[in-house]
């Protein structure tokens, strides 16, 4: 995510749609990139991205500059997917998870082959199926989007050590789980 000038913020947040709109430029991709790893549904995703800017452009003028900007579009996106998320599980429309297109681009680089990287992308998809919400959100913001623990426990409002026992956890998940794959591939 890129750096925005703070007399654009403040301009922003007065009403200025030109500098609302660096801001979106700047923080768009990233917001759909984590909102994409949650929901793992592309028009969830989008839907997420509207709602984060919605909520961007009618707070904006209440941001305190207390947290930088990037942790508090975080904090926005995270908690829009996450309920985004839930909302969709309580209310059946997630009807078969492993099926749904799932976008993990930036984890291939571009020299693997189509085949192989959607073979990964549908083994990453069941990998992180089996971690819960928080676990899933700990791991993207760490292993995706390279927060420190210090930027997670702030995006979560958690503790640091929150954040470790999640992931730890999360890795702990994840790696029995491939294991499981594996095994089950080989024989």
């Amino acid at each position: 995510m890129q750096d925005i000038p703070r007399e654009a913020l403040k301009r922003a947040s007065e009403g200025n749609i030109d500098d609302f709109e660096v801001i979106y430029k700047a923080t768009s991709g990233f917001v759909y990139s984590v909102a994409l790893g949650i929901t793992k549904n592309r028009s969830s995703a989008e839907d997420v991205v509207q709602e984060v800017f919605l909520k961007i452009y009618k707070s904006l003028n209440n941001f305190q500059f207390r947290s930088t900007f990037k942790t508090w579009v975080y904090r926005i996106t995270i908690n829009t997917a996450i309920n985004k998320y839930k909302n969709k599980l309580k209310y059946g429309s997630l009807k078969n998870k492993y099926e749904q297109e799932v976008r993990y681009d930036y984890f291939y680089n571009q020299s693997e082959s189509l085949i192989d990287k959607q073979d990964n992308k549908k083994f990453l998809a069941v990998l992180l199926d089996k971690l819960n919400v928080n676990q899933k959100t700990c791991i993207i913001l760490r292993e995706i989007e390279g927060l420190t623990y210090k930027e997670i426990s702030e995006v979560l409002n958690v503790k640091v050590n929150t954040v470790r026992t999640r992931l730890k956890r999360a890795r702990e998940t994840l790696m029995a789980g491939k294991i499981k794959e594996v095994i089950k591939n080989e024989l």
